[in-house]
């Protein structure tokens, strides 16, 4: 889709325009319906007084519904009245209409008729009720592959839609709206969890009828002896023993990350037609590594650059601890070298009450620091406003106001407007590439199934697959690619992090094109691997760039038929291609690649600080260090940046940093984040 919504707003390159000029969304939530109407006027009053310029807002089906076709907008619920006062006081808004919208509500945001509606109920693979296991009460999960959740959906945004076409920009003040939420199988990952309904598998053989062109062809990708369409379905557990049966396995899985991308751009083209299609569009994933922590396996079903062909930008939520930075490191570093538009939709700011690990004040200014460092660019803090269900937020529901709080998150307002971070963007010359056709592989051999649960659970098992819950079978290789594919991801990432060379984070299925950004680019490649890709590995190297891969060249492509084109370029005596046979390798040889490709290099006194540098677009001469101590050890630090330093400022404490003309040196304390605006001499 296009990247520009009429000819006002543009979302492109890490930038949010309007007519031009770059906008920055630092906001948060504020729910209406959940306040007296009374103190509306002072409790925006106090948002505005911390710096944020945007008010992100939840609009829920299930509190304005009275009937089927029956809405209420009175009293608290006026929405439109609500969109006014915040107009008045000039924050941009974003909208958030559902219709899936959780915010702890009971029912998530849907009328109860419609979680009632056995037709729009998702189906686990043994045909029951998928179910999320959330606070207060389960619920059903609901089936977004069938017409009558659209045709019932249609009537809410109906309503709502007309409300919010007269706020839209340019004639009002909302500038983006989000389509769904956290759309993630009500957080029932697990593969064979959900959605087997009829809708589910007539739409899953559609893909298959477009991907493969016919049932013979289907039949011989899959080793299956379908006689027709309607004898082909989805496999219902991880049985598989041999190679050639991956594909089938892996075909679901690309469904289910089609599934959520087709049902999101059907409901976008519905906002649209509504009146929406002056605005950006956007949709939040929920953050996809569980209870936290670096590993791959956090692409699928979730699939940012695919779901960006729809929509113009797609974020991950972070909710998350000072205990936890690789986590927020690696969703941060995720979004900003996948997405147009590095937001974070739904950012920490208080907590559920019945979270098991809540932290305080400080986990979330290190946190936030954190998000930065990564190179965020925008984020609606969750929430602002204290209410039923959630506790610690800056402001009281009564419109008083921490004023710790207040003072704490003003402070990152300020610095981020002060300092200009909208200019700023991560001097990464690494791309470390996730490789979804494993990830695939890793989702589909899962062996347990635990119930679709957002919380963290006390066993430290999740909804999602990883290597305590997956099958360890070979599957005739010599090692079981669904675990060997994590370990070698985590070697590259190890290397990468104690080195001193910066990088981002994406998966394969980003553009080759968007790989040109940088000079090197660092895959894991087993037996197999895309026939596309590998050719695209290899002309990225004949362009010039650095093919860091490991540790096998493919012979054959995703279909288990031979295809060795990297091996051949390997052979051939391509330059650009190395190729690390062992993880003991791993960190000489991504070392000695980055230095080969020129790649600039920050050197740091210990190898568990992370330091981040960004550069300005308006000025070559500024620099923005991040040096970043996530251990629980006090740290002495020394970071040399390679050029002489004339100033040297810290931004959070306005302080003079310590230098003597090329090194930054500081004391950092646990879990804290210095930040340095330097100016090269």
């Amino acid at each position: 889709m296009s990247k520009t919504h009429g000819r006002d707003i543009t979302v492109d390159g890490g930038r949010f325009l309007i007519n031009g000029e770059q906008r920055n969304l630092y906001g948060g939530a504020v729910h209406y319906w959940r306040l007296d109407r009374n103190k509306w006027d002072s409790i925006l009053e106090s948002v505005k007084s911390m710096g944020f310029n945007m008010i992100s807002i939840y609009i829920p089906w299930e509190i304005h519904e009275v009937s089927k076709g029956e809405f209420d907008f009175s009293g608290n619920k006026d929405i439109d009245a609500f969109l006014t006062l915040c107009e008045s006081k000039g924050f941009a808004i974003v909208v958030r209409p559902g219709p899936q919208i959780n915010s702890e509500l009971t029912w998530f945001g849907y009328p109860k008729r419609i979680l009632e509606n056995e037709r729009l109920q998702a189906r686990n693979a043994k045909g029951a009720r998928t179910v999320l296991t959330q606070v207060p009460k389960p619920i059903p999960a609901l089936n977004y592959a069938e017409d009558e959740f659209f045709d019932e959906t249609a009537l809410w945004y109906d309503a709502i839609c007309e409300i919010l076409a007269r706020h839209a920009h340019p004639k009002g003040g909302i500038v983006a709206a989000q389509v769904d939420n956290e759309m993630a199988y009500f957080f029932c990952i697990n593969a064979y969890a959900a959605d087997f309904s009829d809708a589910s598998l007539r739409n899953y053989r559609a893909f298959l009828s477009s991907k493969y062109g016919s049932l013979e062809t289907i039949n011989e990708a899959h080793g299956t002896t379908a006689a027709t369409m309607a004898e082909v379905d989805a496999p219902r557990r991880f049985e598989a023993t041999k190679a050639s049966e991956i594909p089938r396995y892996a075909d679901w899985i690309e469904y289910r990350e089609n599934y959520l991308i087709d049902s999101m751009a059907r409901l976008a083209d519905m906002m649209r037609e509504r009146g929406l299609d002056t605005i950006a569009l956007f949709h939040n994933y929920p953050h996809p590594l569980g209870p936290g922590g670096a590993a791959s396996g956090f692409t699928t079903p979730f699939n940012i650059a695919k779901l960006e062909e729809k929509l113009d930008f797609v974020g991950f939520d972070i909710y998350s601890r000072k205990e936890l930075y690789s986590h927020v490191k690696t969703v941060g570093s995720y979004v900003v070298g996948t997405s147009r538009y590095p937001y974070i939709p739904e950012f920490i700011a208080g907590v559920w009450p019945w979270y098991l690990h809540p932290g305080n004040l400080y986990d979330e200014e290190f946190v936030t620091k954190a998000a930065l460092a990564q190179g965020i660019k925008g984020f609606s803090r969750y929430m602002l406003v204290e209410r039923d269900r959630w506790l610690d937020s800056p402001i009281r529901r009564d419109g008083r106001v921490r004023e710790d709080h207040a003072e704490m998150f003003g402070a990152a307002n300020r610095m981020q407007l002060d300092g200009r971070f909208g200019d700023l963007r991560r001097d990464a010359s690494v791309l470390l590439l996730a490789n979804r056709e494993y990830d695939r592989l890793e989702a589909a051999s899962v062996l347990v199934s635990f119930p679709g649960d957002f919380l963290e659970t006390p066993s430290g098992f999740s909804e999602y697959a990883g290597p305590l819950t997956i099958s360890e079978h070979t599957l005739g290789f010599d090692k079981a690619p669904q675990l060997e594919k994590s370990e070698w991801f985590g070697a590259f990432y190890t290397a990468l992090n104690s080195g001193d060379h910066d990088f981002l984070l994406s998966d394969t299925s980003l553009d080759p094109k968007r790989w040109g950004a940088h000079k090197v680019v660092i895959l894991t490649t087993l037996d197999y691997l895309d026939a596309t890709l590998q050719q695209s590995l290899v002309d990225y190297a004949a362009a010039g760039g650095v093919v860091v891969m490991g540790p096998r060249a493919p012979r054959f492509d995703s279909l288990m038929r031979p295809c060795t084109i990297l091996a051949d370029a390997i052979a051939a005596g391509a330059s650009g291609i190395v190729l690390v046979a062992t993880k003991d390798e791993a960190v000489q040889a991504v070392h000695r690649a980055c230095v080969d490709a020129a790649v600039p290099a920050v050197l740091k006194n210990d190898p568990d600080l992370d330091v981040i540098v960004h550069v300005d677009n308006t000025d070559p001469a500024r620099r923005v260090v991040f040096v970043v101590n996530p251990t629980s050890r006090t740290v002495q630090a020394s970071v040399s940046l390679g050029h002489s330093l004339s100033s040297v400022q810290e931004l959070w404490t306005g302080t003079e940093g310590h230098t003597d003309n090329e090194t930054i040196r500081a004391s950092l304390a646990p879990y804290s984040i210095h930040i340095y605006d330097c100016r090269l001499s």
